[in-house]
């Protein structure tokens, strides 16, 4: 019988691989866990957390807007980046550091360095000339920012990650792309009061989200000060004496300060010895993984974003919760990826949950029935802002189903969490309309949406 160093061996120490590590090692198990930046993963480091403190920072100059409105006064209020940047690293500091020693309370044994795969049991940390051996491995990297590397001047933009760590804030920021990155730094960059431009080559923001969604939201961004270009990307970027100068497809010039690309993310599985230890990537460029996140590889599992399924945290999460049941506690468990809530975090942000109406109209046999509306919140009844929620049920005609819900507003995402569980729980649009309106609350709208869309209201809407 073979021994090796460890029963299980993490590569990458974010929120999946922690999580699965910890409980591994809570079993009795050997565990030891490699990371090649600091604990914690993107979500921790550089992504979920560290951009919804930049969202909240940059928030503060709509709230003194709208107090103005409700009669409040300020004189002189000002943001200050350094002071900003300084707060934010310290609790991401602290957060990583509770992330470490968590881990080692629960005996997993941290180590800092690259880990590439040797075979199917053998990793080598490099730079470190340590070899270690594992009865089963679990791959965790996440993934990475992607961008168009055979652009003419790309070496002078910025990706995500460096936007959590710019020296001054730029006084024109210039972002390629329309998915849910580019959208919420673009509303961090205007709301901390960066002259903002958002191109993307599509149609419109948002791909994959509603198409009311889509529309809406762009219309939004707008108010708060986006300048959004579609159908549109680069040429190339050119670095001049004062600033970068964005040559667009259109015939564009546009000089920033500083170029964002937010143009995608890839899964992390460069140079990590993937082939050697029989991990097959799919046509996607992620790891292969059946429905119990095994790869190709018997004794090798993936979860995560490096796998390229649903890529939010809390996924990675309960993948890994998941991979636990099923590998150590006999319990063969796969997640349900079935109506996962996510959110955007633009301004105003996303709260969507289940089937977009263009999907539901695909899956239900009899039809949709569709409830929509839009109105002005009431906390801008004083400020005289235009700006508008976006609420919108889709409901399976023949079941009575409700199937899908969006929203665009403010706190929309703490409302599509609890929205979530009647969505996964099944729930009819009678219930829905059966429970109770909370007064006055933006919230209410869910449960007292009675008329349909009919084809007419739609084109005028």
């Amino acid at each position: 019988m073979t021994t090796y160093d460890y029963d299980l061996f993490v590569i990458g120490a974010g929120s999946g691989g922690v999580r699965a590590a910890r409980l591994t090692a809570l079993d009795g198990k050997r565990v030891a866990i490699a990371e090649e930046h600091r604990v914690g993963g993107t979500c921790v480091i550089r992504g979920c957390v560290p951009k919804k403190f930049m969202v909240m920072a940059s928030e503060v100059s709509h709230a003194l807007h709208i107090a103005e409105g409700y009669g409040w006064s300020f004189d002189n209020a000002r943001f200050d980046w350094p002071t900003f940047l300084q707060a934010k690293d310290v609790e991401i500091a602290r957060l990583s550091g509770i992330y470490a020693a968590n881990l080692g309370k629960a005996g997993v044994e941290l180590i800092h360095g690259r880990a590439v795969l040797r075979d199917a049991h053998t990793i080598e940390i490099l730079g470190k000339d340590q070899t270690i051996t594992a009865e089963r491995i679990l791959i965790a990297t996440g993934g990475r920012p992607w961008v168009p590397d055979n652009l003419p001047g790309i070496e002078h933009a910025i990706t995500s990650e460096e936007a959590f760590h710019l020296p001054e804030l730029p006084k024109r920021i210039l972002i390629a792309g329309g998915g849910y990155i580019a959208v919420e730094f673009a509303g961090i960059f205007a709301g901390l009061g960066v002259e903002t431009t958002l191109i993307y080559r599509g149609p419109n923001i948002l791909r994959g989200f509603d198409d009311d969604v889509r529309a809406h939201l762009a219309g939004e961004i707008e108010k708060r000060g986006v300048k959004v270009i579609l159908g549109c990307q680069h040429e190339k970027l050119e670095k001049t004496e004062t600033g970068i100068v964005n040559h667009l497809e259109n015939g564009m010039a546009i000089e920033t300060d500083v170029v964002m690309f937010a143009t995608g993310r890839v899964p992390h599985v460069k140079d990590l010895g993937l082939e050697t230890a029989g991990v097959a990537l799919n046509d996607k460029g992620a790891i292969q993984v059946d429905t119990y996140s095994r790869t190709t590889a018997d004794n090798i599992w993936a979860i995560g974003d490096v796998t390229d399924r649903i890529n939010l945290t809390p996924v990675a999460i309960r993948e890994a919760v998941a991979f636990h049941q099923t590998v150590y506690r006999d319990t063969p468990t796969a997640f349900d990826y079935e109506a996962v809530a996510s959110a955007v975090f633009s301004q105003p942000p996303v709260g969507v949950v289940g089937l977009t109406e263009a999907e539901a109209r695909h899956t239900c046999a009899k039809g949709v029935d569709v409830y929509l509306t839009r109105f002005r919140p009431m906390k801008y009844a004083f400020t005289g802002s235009d700006e508008r929620v976006l609420m919108k049920l889709v409901v399976d005609a023949e079941t009575q189903r409700v199937v899908g819900v969006h929203i665009v507003g403010p706190e929309s995402p703490e409302m599509i969490q609890l929205a979530a569980i009647a969505v996964k729980a099944g729930l009819t649009k009678a219930q829905w309309d059966a429970t109770c309106a909370v007064h006055p609350t933006m919230a209410e709208e869910l449960v007292t949406l009675k008329d349909k869309q009919t084809p007419a209201s739609m084109s005028a809407g």
